[in-house]
């Protein structure tokens, strides 16, 4: 043999060593980069849901710091505005576009001859347990009995605080019809075990078509930086995600729930060819509250700042914020949300009612985006 062969060999046997360790450690190569053989995972975030002991210093801390404090005051309050909802519901194709916040991450909007609930939870506690863990401060904006007949419902994912088993289990066996239920990918199944089945489940940016009388409204499942998990067992099993909803009348987007990350740029670049004649989100409905401590929460969720800063990675023309005031889940006072959404809205030269609150029970009427800009 040659001997300018030689060294060819070592060479070409360390490759092939190289070449099969990587595959042997590296993900199917048809699988999509946020799925994962133990589960799902974010775009920019290796996220690891934090253990008992960092679970321990922070409620630890917070003892000996007196967190939280109680609020100031309390969250605003409203009776909501029943002839007006229930006679849009029936509006069919000439229905306002309009939002009702029934606290914390729960908006019912009516858009596009449609009535749609984001993450409905009406229940007392936000816990597996139903006599202790996180209590309702102010009781829904509408009761259950009070919404009108829900067409769809968006679940952004299955902690308690926006998944509620008893909320989910009442819609569906709504008067007229169970609503057609969107989910993130692992949450159908659990859906089934309660006898829901009028479900669609999405993977992130797959869409589903949703009839109406006014055209057909089109759901986007989105990339956000969150976990998922009811249990010890089962966190990262399922996905979550935001929703892009374009109704002929509004496009709407909410969050659910998210840290910050690149993904609101991303979401606006991908809807951009869609929205470029009528802009960009007419309302987006962006979590403000549950961010104390930082070090804790960075990951998971917004503080106000960051809530200002998504609202401009999307270019919406409004947003309002939601997930706060409802339910003491972290450090900061439950009247706090406001106060900082205010700061950081001045600090970055927005209007007031570019990124606004509201009050449980409040509804607001929106403008109708123009029929030349709506798809």
């Amino acid at each position: 043999m040659p001997k300018n062969r030689l060294p060819i060999r070592p060479l070409a046997l360390a490759a092939l060593v190289l070449c099969l360790s990587a595959r042997a450690g590296a993900a199917d190569p048809s699988m999509k980069a946020h799925h994962r053989p133990n589960g799902f995972q974010n775009n920019y975030l290796e996220f690891e849901p934090k253990g008992l002991t960092a679970l321990l210093k922070w409620k630890i801390d917070a003892l000996l710091a007196g967190l939280p404090r109680p609020p100031a005051s309390a969250t605003p309050q409203v009776a909501p505005d029943l002839g007006f909802i229930a006679s849009n519901a029936g509006a069919g194709a000439s229905m306002a576009p309009s939002i009702t916040w029934v606290g914390h991450a729960t908006m019912l909007a009516q858009l596009g001859g449609l009535n749609l609930i984001t993450d409905p939870v009406f229940s007392e506690r936000v816990s597996p347990l139903s006599f202790i863990g996180p209590k309702r401060h102010a009781p829904p904006g509408l009761t259950l009995a009070q919404l009108p007949h829900i067409d769809v419902v968006l679940i952004s994912h299955n902690h308690y605080d926006h998944l509620d088993d008893t909320s989910v289990r009442t819609l569906a066996a709504q008067q007229g019809g169970s609503p057609l239920f969107v989910v993130p990918l692992g949450i159908k199944a659990w859906m089934a075990e309660r006898g829901i089945t009028h479900v669609v489940e999405l993977d992130w940016w797959q869409s589903h078509s949703v009839p109406s009388p006014t055209g057909p409204v089109d759901v986007v499942l989105t990339p956000v930086q969150h976990w998922s998990g009811r249990g010890l067992n089962d966190q990262l099993a399922t996905l979550w995600g935001g929703y892009a909803v374009f109704a002929p009348d509004l496009h709407l987007f909410f969050s659910g729930d998210t840290g910050y990350s690149k993904d609101f740029s991303d979401i606006r670049e991908h809807f951009a060819p869609r929205q470029r004649e009528g802009g960009g989100f007419d309302i987006a409905l962006i979590a403000v509250g549950a961010y104390e401590p930082r070090w804790f929460m960075t990951s998971q969720h917004v503080n106000p700042a960051e809530a200002v800063q998504i609202h401009l990675d999307l270019g919406a023309k409004r947003s309002v914020g939601v997930h706060w005031g409802t339910f003491q889940l972290t450090d900061e006072a439950l009247d706090e949300p406001p106060q900082q959404l205010a700061q950081a809205r001045a600090a970055r030269g927005l209007a007031d009612d570019q990124f606004f609150v509201m009050a449980i029970g409040e509804t607001r009427r929106l403008a109708r985006r123009t029929s030349s800009a709506a798809q």
